[in-house]
């Protein structure tokens, strides 16, 4: 069995009948959705038309968020239906990064992910699934796609059908009868939240947070709304690739939203940032002082490397407890670590880091005891962990595949750079209280200033290469030339990468310690970004 869904929208009259049946049936809360539909206006009066494109989960084949979630919460069913157990969810919203048709939220009432799981209960008994039953058109068609007799089996053998963002390679199985690009592509009908017949304009639950206020709320970050809503050429006023060129170049201008549900918010909000910045001092300050032992840079006899790993152990903490502070689901962040699924790279990442406090806990329980040989058999094994702990993140956001810009291929290079800067800069900032640091300034300003060079090289292959899709464009639009663009030429590319390198091409070890304060600040701000903006590109 295979069960997959039609909407057909040739009959589809935009009731929401079927989202009122949803919410009837799964006890939906307020302000959230599991099936939903979204109307747009396309055309200059008076030649217009209203469209309708009803939104769900679409059952994917290859669904990412199964992927991407640690402790199997999400899983895929043999008849081919996605379902999910809130018992297990620990919150960690990584479900909703990786789902590119924004099908999962956060239930403010529970905490934990849901979406639309087919009324498993009721196909189960031979039912088909609430909005089916109830949408007065039949414009909802259910059934066993692998079933020739069926009629979703006949209609997808006989119709012309298309399915959202076949690009992303999931397999999805909701499937369209005439579906509109301007309805199936969310760029091409920018979200605002002053719609006539809006639902409401501010999310609920996870949303409602004041880290995660909605889109037009963050003014520090830029007016988007404005952006969105008075200049949607903005968007577009470098080109795109040309395979995502779009040949009805006034689609933006002649297609709006009228309706739709409210913006879940930005779902990762300053702890993702502070943890990665703090996951990079951890490495870093490990794998510049033991690096530079191993490869005669620095004195055998130089504390630098039982201080190193003491602010590793600090600093790995800091990000295990940001980590745990994310969490919707505090109370099950052990589920991680006791009951794994091992294809995500949030079980991994939590394997790296757990594993790297206790070997840095066991060497310095050596440097304590004076035990060399317990120091020199962890010497490499905490140099590798130290490497995997800089860069897991860039695999776990791979993994969230509804994030065009976060599947670059120099998120690595971004984070190992990241960590090698972060780790000189504190340790070279921690040689003034701690005199016995002194005679590594050298080295550490001058690994400080290469890790600038190199971050500085990988953030402009990242934001200047050819990106493969059109949500990745208008990514690294908004960071350089959009609504973060201030803060990005301002704060990371001024402040953050070259007055530190100007600085640290003078003689001052006052200038020198400023550099390094300023390098580390501009760490935090460049990860802000990387994390923020993606998230505001509207996945439906």
């Amino acid at each position: 069995m295979n069960y997959g869904f039609i909407i057909d929208n040739r009959k589809c009259i935009g009731c929401h009948a079927c989202t009122v049946a949803c919410k009837a049936e799964h006890n939906v809360p307020l302000g959230v959705n599991r099936t939903w539909v979204k109307y747009i206006e396309k055309g200059t009066y008076p030649h217009t038309r209203r469209l309708f494109a009803v939104h769900r989960c679409n059952h994917c084949a290859d669904a990412p968020c199964v992927e991407i979630c640690p402790v199997t919460a999400l899983y895929s069913r043999p008849d081919g239906i996605v379902d999910f157990n809130n018992d297990r969810c620990i919150g960690c919203k990584a479900c909703t990064q990786a789902c590119p048709y924004d099908a999962l939220y956060i239930d403010p009432d529970t905490h934990t992910a849901a979406k639309c799981n087919y009324c498993s209960h009721r196909v189960e008994v031979g039912i088909e699934p609430a909005c089916v039953i109830v949408c007065p058109e039949h414009a909802i068609i259910s059934g066993d796609m692998d079933d020739p007799g069926t009629e979703i089996a006949q209609l997808l053998a006989h119709e012309q059908v298309q399915v959202r963002k076949p690009e992303k390679n999931t397999r999805p199985k909701l499937f369209y009868i005439e579906g509109d690009e301007v309805v199936l592509t969310p760029a091409l009908a920018p979200q605002n939240s002053d719609y006539m017949w809006s639902s409401q304009s501010r999310p609920v639950g996870h949303g409602r947070k004041g880290l995660n206020e909605p889109l037009e709320q963050h003014a520090a970050d830029g007016n988007l709304l404005h952006t969105l809503l008075e200049k949607p050429e903005a968007l577009f006023s470098s080109p795109e690739p040309a395979q995502h060129r779009r040949p009805l170049t006034t689609l933006l201008e002649s297609a709006r939203r009228v309706y739709d549900p409210p913006s879940e918010g930005v779902m990762w909000g300053w702890e993702v940032p502070a943890y990665i910045w703090t996951k990079a001092v951890a490495a870093g300050t490990v794998l510049v002082p033991f690096l530079a032992k191993s490869f005669g840079l620095s004195s055998p006899t130089s504390p630098t490397s039982w201080v190193g790993a003491l602010l590793g152990l600090l600093f790995v903490a800091l990000t295990g407890a940001l980590l745990v502070l994310d969490l919707d689901r505090p109370d099950r962040f052990l589920s991680v670590l006791l009951r794994p699924q091992w294809r995500s790279w949030l079980v991994r990442g939590a394997y790296i880091i757990t594993s790297y406090t206790v070997l840095l806990g066991f060497w310095l329980v050596g440097e304590l005891g004076e035990l060399r040989t317990l120091q020199s058999a962890l010497h490499w094994p905490l140099i590798g962990l130290a490497f995997f702990t800089a860069i897991y993140t860039a695999f776990l956001f791979a993994q969230a595949k509804g994030r065009d810009f976060w599947q670059s291929p120099g998120l690595v290079l971004h984070m190992l750079g990241h960590a090698f800067v972060a780790g000189s800069a504190l340790l070279f900032l921690l040689s003034f209280p701690l005199p016995a640091l002194i005679d590594d300034r050298l080295l550490f300003a001058r690994v400080l200033f290469g890790g600038l060079i190199f971050s500085l090289a990988v953030l402009a292959f990242e934001l200047t290469i050819s990106h493969p899709t059109a949500d990745a464009h208008r990514t690294a639009h908004m960071i350089t030339r959009g609504p973060f663009a201030r803060l990005f030429w301002g704060g990371v590319v001024g402040v953050g990468l070259i007055l530190p390198l100007i600085l640290l091409a003078s003689s001052s070890l006052l200038l020198i310690a400023v550099a390094a304060l300023l390098s580390l600040a501009g760490l935090f701000l460049t990860e802000h970004i990387w994390v923020r903006a993606p998230q505001l590109i509207p996945l439906s």
